[in-house]
């Protein structure tokens, strides 16, 4: 068979099988989409979408409309849940995204520029990328977002992007230049972040007051940890939890929880409500000699 036509025949049953799924949300101030992700009536979308709405209308490809509400927003995941308050069609197939390679075949869906039920196709172009992102005074990184060159416009906010398997592997989010886009990945993390957002409408999570970036660890202290990289301190927020805690700007946190931390999601992965308040153990190396401290994140306010 011609490839080309393969190709061809991959995209076209990705697309009539996932845009049913994929509303055009209508807010007062502005417009995106969202995934159709339990059968009843929740959908998944970008907080940067929502805003501070707390209704809309949702549109589907069918012709159906339905009003939401907003059932909770996490800016610091770039994640909102909408309830439909009539019916909707069933829920998308999700995936695993931790289990995509680059280069696998993708497509958005979504509603880019007003259009409704338009659909993209690339590849994923880069895996474990960073978006940064705010909250008030807080700041988080999203780890693992998924890189691809599918084209997305303004609108495709909150749509699906899905593997060739027709599951939704991510949540469009941001045009980040020409031929790049990110979506927030569907995997473990979503899923605790989504199911906080149905129970309590928010995310609680705990806060230790550190800023790091990955790095390097010396030879003879990786060869015998078996540990390539940890997390550098790059600042620690004066009176925060890691401050009283006895981090110093300079450490390099190997590991948190008894957990490997590497980068920066190896820490923000254990913070979430049920680390308020409880102690972490933190291994972290400093001038050549491996420290113990014992942390106790506080809730974060502001958020």
């Amino acid at each position: 068979m011609d490839p080309l036509d393969s190709y061809s025949r991959t995209v076209s049953t990705v697309a009539a099988r996932v845009t049913p799924h994929v509303a055009s949300v209508t807010l007062d101030r502005g417009s995106g989409s969202a995934v159709v992700f339990s059968d009843d009536g929740l959908l998944l979308t970008n907080a940067h979408v929502i805003g501070s709405a707390t209704v809309g209308t949702a549109a589907f490809t069918d012709g159906t409309e339905s009003r939401f509400d907003v059932v909770g927003t996490d800016a610091l995941s770039d994640l909102a849940v909408i309830r439909a308050r009539d019916s909707t069609p069933r829920a998308a197939a999700l995936a695993d995204a931790d289990e995509l390679v680059v280069g696998q075949l993708v497509v958005a869906v979504g509603n880019p520029l007003g259009l409704a039920g338009s659909v993209t196709a690339g590849v994923v172009s880069g895996l474990g990328r960073s978006l940064p992102v705010r909250s008030g005074r807080a700041g988080r990184v999203i780890e693992d977002v998924i890189q691809t060159d599918a084209a997305l416009n303004p609108g495709n906010s909150g749509g699906a992007l899905a593997d060739a398997a027709c599951r939704v592997v991510g949540i469009n989010t941001a045009v980040a230049g020409v031929g790049l886009g990110l979506a927030v990945p569907v995997n473990g993390t979503t899923r605790r972040i989504v199911d906080a957002l149905r129970a309590d409408g928010r995310v609680r999570r705990a806060y230790l007051g550190l800023v790091g970036v990955p790095a390097p660890l010396p030879a003879d202290v990786a060869e015998r940890t078996g540990q390539p990289t940890a997390l550098r301190l790059v600042e620690v927020i004066s009176g925060s939890p890691a401050d009283r805690a006895g981090l110093r700007t300079g450490d390099l946190v190997l590991s948190a929880g008894r957990r490997t931390v590497t980068d920066a999601h190896g820490i923000q992965r254990q913070l979430f409500s049920e680390a308020i308040g409880t102690t972490l153990p933190i291994t972290a190396l400093r001038n050549g000699a491996m420290v113990d401290v014992m942390a106790v994140p506080s809730e974060l306010v502001g958020a």
